[in-house]
């Protein structure tokens, strides 16, 4: 495809995102979302493609599930190619929350639970989430694409923190329902890998402010410089796969921490 069509812009969305089922097969996480961004990024360089986006996610911020340390790696993995020698590709990441009305977004699923009389399933009462809208998402990545200059780390502006509890409340009142009487709410448990509270940015990441006023810039000293041996670990990891006695989330945060200490330490 690459050969025949010669992309310019390539937006990488393709990944697993379910986090829970991430957690129960965590050598797909690491073969799709790492090994898949790997392979078409590899791609966009070699072929001479002029912008490569990565979607990010929110969950890559201080990851403590499957999903999220396997996005983390992409970034770093964005940063990795930038830097060698001879690339021509801008390469970028883009880092945001959860999409109103996307496959698995909460909303759907609310309104499905609704349509059927109940109940409502919350998995915590202090569960929050960031969300944005199918067109803003979209607007803003393309407007990402357009500013960067390589290397780029971006955060699209979510707002503020919204308690899924209350949506649920308002999503029922909104049917002229009254929740917990005509709809009941049942909590059902936080489920493996999720979080009460996600980040959108970590402590050593700085955020610049751009020309669009919806999107900052996330920078640190950890960002843009040669990663070759985090480059080697990430290879060997895919050579030999994940063994059955290991910890995944320990062995790709272990990836994580060292391909920062790479990019804060080495040398272009």
């Amino acid at each position: 495809l690459f050969a025949q069509y010669r992309p310019q812009v390539i937006f990488h969305s393709a990944a697993y995102k379910h986090v829970p089922m991430l957690q129960y097969y965590p050598a797909e996480a690491v073969r799709v979302n790492v090994g898949g961004t790997q392979q078409v990024s590899g791609l966009a360089r070699d072929y001479g493609a002029e912008r490569f986006v990565l979607i990010s996610t929110d969950k890559a911020v201080n990851p403590t599930n499957i999903m999220g340390a396997s996005k983390r790696l992409c970034e770093l993995l964005m940063h990795s190619l930038a830097q060698q020698p001879g690339n021509r590709t801008l390469f970028t990441s883009v880092r945001f929350g959860n999409v109103l009305g996307s496959r698995g977004s909460v909303v759907p699923t609310f309104s499905r639970q609704i349509d059927l009389g109940g109940p409502v399933t919350v998995t915590d009462r202090k569960m929050m989430r960031y969300f944005m809208t199918i067109p803003e998402a979209v607007n803003l990545v393309i407007h990402a694409a357009c500013m960067t200059k390589g290397d780029d780390l971006f955060m699209l502006q979510m707002g503020e923190e919204v308690c899924i509890i209350e949506l649920a409340e308002r999503m029922i009142r909104l049917r002229g329902l009254r929740p917990y009487t005509d709809i009941p709410i049942v909590i059902t448990g936080t489920r493996p890998g999720e979080k009460l509270r996600e980040e959108l940015r970590a402590e050593f990441e700085t955020m610049l402010p751009t020309v669009h006023p919806s999107i900052v810039q996330l920078a640190s000293q950890r960002n843009g410089l040669q990663p070759t041996l985090f480059n080697d670990q990430l290879n060997t990891l895919f050579t030999r796969g994940l063994a059955e006695e290991e910890d995944p989330l320990g062995v790709l945060s272990s990836l994580i921490s060292l391909g920062e200490r790479e990019m804060e330490f080495g040398k272009v």
